[in-house]
């Protein structure tokens, strides 16, 4: 097998990491990019493990990039959201577990950009990879002991951010649909039956296209933006359904362009949040991948 043959056997699993690690599929590929590279540059026989040593450029890789990409963030216009992936097809992994669809959540990616680079890294490796606090420690370059404390340090951080609340894939196709009929069809009294009281949806426009420039908080506020922006789609776009980040999801196309796309957040009282993707630059990959037939959910 030659250097490039090998790099490729390795390419799904690297991509699945650097997703995790910067929320960005774009950023990802470049990433694995510069992985190649830096694996295209070693001498055939050098790497007795090829799998943990681009492992462990492809996450130094990252986290270089968020260090540059938090300032990014933070001038960010509006609320960022993760760019989404079709999941359907194994891009990221299984997800037939709940806490494997849990660790590429909307909500989980987007309380990561809160850790330091290295809690991130460790977390990502501990639970999406396996990796044992000692491995942890080899890839970050850091004692055992450090590394354990960086991995408690971000669970926390997690478990205090988000309460645990776990639904069927079955509820959730039901929920997306009701969902879905209420907001287009503009009826105000059932979409607020599905939302909690302490509901926030956030659109995530960039600037580049219309969106809300704050999260919409509150069952009444949600409702009233959601059948607003719900009602256009229905006039202007085509809707069609995928399973992206490891839930089911809405898509809006106007004239073959992917403009547009939603999904749900459960916990107690129903609907608590509604993530919106609408800048064009951040619904790129997922529309390549949905334009495959392989990568249909």
């Amino acid at each position: 097998m030659d250097t490039a043959e090998e790099f490729e056997t390795h390419r799904s699993r690297l991509f699945s990491l650097a997703y995790r690690m910067l929320g960005s599929a774009a950023e990802a590929e470049d990433a694995v990019q510069d992985a190649y590279l830096r694996w295209h540059g070693v001498e055939p026989g050098q790497v007795a493990a090829p799998g943990a040593w681009l492992a462990k450029v492809l996450t130094n890789l990252c986290l270089n990039r968020l260090t540059s990409a938090r300032v990014q963030r933070e001038e960010y216009f509006g609320p960022w959201i993760p760019e989404p992936v079709g999941t359907g097809a194994g891009v990221l992994g299984p997800m037939e577990t709940a806490e494997q669809r849990d660790s590429v959540s909307f909500a989980v990616l987007t309380m990561m950009e809160q850790l330091s680079p290295p809690e991130r890294a460790a977390v990502v490796l501990r639970d999406a990879f396996d990796y044992s606090h000692r491995d942890v420690a080899g890839v970050l370059d850091c004692s055992e002991a450090n590394a354990r404390q960086l991995y408690r340090r971000a669970k926390q951080h997690l478990a205090d951010g988000r309460p645990r609340f776990t639904s069927s894939r079955e509820q959730d196709d039901e929920l997306l649909a009701r969902f879905l009929a209420a907001a287009s069809e503009g009826a105000m009294a059932q979409l607020e039956q599905l939302l909690a009281d302490q509901v926030v949806v956030w659109s995530d426009g960039g600037g580049k296209a219309s969106a809300a420039s704050r999260p919409v908080a509150g069952r009444d506020n949600a409702a009233r933006f959601l059948i607003g922006l719900f009602s256009r789609w229905v006039n202007a776009a085509q809707i069609g359904f995928a399973e992206v980040n490891g839930v089911p999801a809405v898509t809006g196309w106007a004239d073959g362009e992917l403009t547009a796309f939603g999904a749900l957040e459960l916990g107690e009282g129903g609907i608590t949040g509604v993530r919106l993707v609408l800048n064009p630059d951040k619904l790129a990959f997922l529309a390549t991948q949905l334009r495959e037939p392989s990568q249909n959910a």
